[in-house]
This record gives C-alpha cells, sequence and structure tokens, in this order.
C-alpha cells in the first residue's frame, strides 16, 4: 500500500487502512496499538504507513461498519469460494463479503465504489481499467 502511494499519492489518490479481526483473529491488537504492531511486529523493521489508519472495524456479519455494507452492495463479488469458514469469524456469512484481509476497494476521484480487488491484488497494481477509465 505503501508503493501505491508513493506512485499515485500525488494524484487525488489516497489509501485508507480499516484494520480488522474477522480474518484468523490476524488483528487482535487494540486501536491504539496499531500503528506500534506494524512499525514492530508485522510488517516490523520500522514500517509506517503513509496513509490514515483508522479503528478496527468489523467489514462482515451482523455488526459490519456501514461504508463496507455500501461498499459490499455496490460492487459485489464474483467468486462463489468464500474460503475456509473455520477461519472466518462473523455471522452470517453472505455471498458478497470481504473474503480476506486485504481485500480492496477503489473509489472514483468523485466518491462512487468502482472496482473491487481480491486480496492478492493483481488490479490494483495499475490503476487504470481495461476499459481506459482512471480508477482514482
Amino acid at each position: 500500500m505503501n508503493a501505491l502511494m508513493d506512485m499515485y499519492g500525488g494524484q487525488r489518490f489516497t489509501v485508507l487502512g480499516f484494520p480488522c479481526n474477522q480474518f484468523g483473529l490476524q488483528s487482535p491488537e487494540e486501536n491504539h496499538e496499531t500503528l506500534n504492531v506494524l512499525q514492530h511486529v508485522r510488517p516490523g523493521s520500522g514500517f509506517l504507513p503513509k496513509f490514515p489508519i483508522f479503528s478496527r472495524i468489523e467489514v462482515n456479519g451482523s455488526d459490519e461498519d456501514p461504508l463496507y455494507a455500501y461498499l459490499k452492495e455496490s460492487l459485489p463479488f464474483v467468486n462463489p469460494v468464500i474460503g475456509d469458514i473455520r477461519k472466518l469469524y462473523w455471522s452470517p456469512i453472505k455471498a458478497n463479503d470481504v473474503r480476506w484481509n486485504f481485500e480492496k476497494f477503489l473509489i472514483t476521484a468523485d466518491g462512487r465504489p468502482y472496482k473491487r480487488d481480491d486480496p492478492s491484488g493483481n488490479s490494483v497494481r495499475q490503476l487504470r481499467g481495461s476499459d481506459g477509465d482512471e480508477w482514482i
């Protein structure tokens, strides 16, 4: 994500980070501990995000944040495979749910949800869609 900020940060683009502990319980830290965890543990080595990190939220289930409810409704997930439900900590599980950490939503410069990207992030590496539209 820092690399994206380095490449596009001056072009009406930013990354917004929303920690979530619903995927394998990988983010159990308290909100005030998040930056220290990033800097010293995971990924560690002095890492500091070049984008805002918000308080931890739930992105799926009965307590999902309204922002993510809107994004998931606007950009449905097309892959029917949800993954190993033993590592998913929410209920109910729905077809449009965020699948894992680092799934991304791209929003146009005028605030419209445009593209949903899986955790591998392959299509986020290019910020121009195949239709020629800019994602930022």
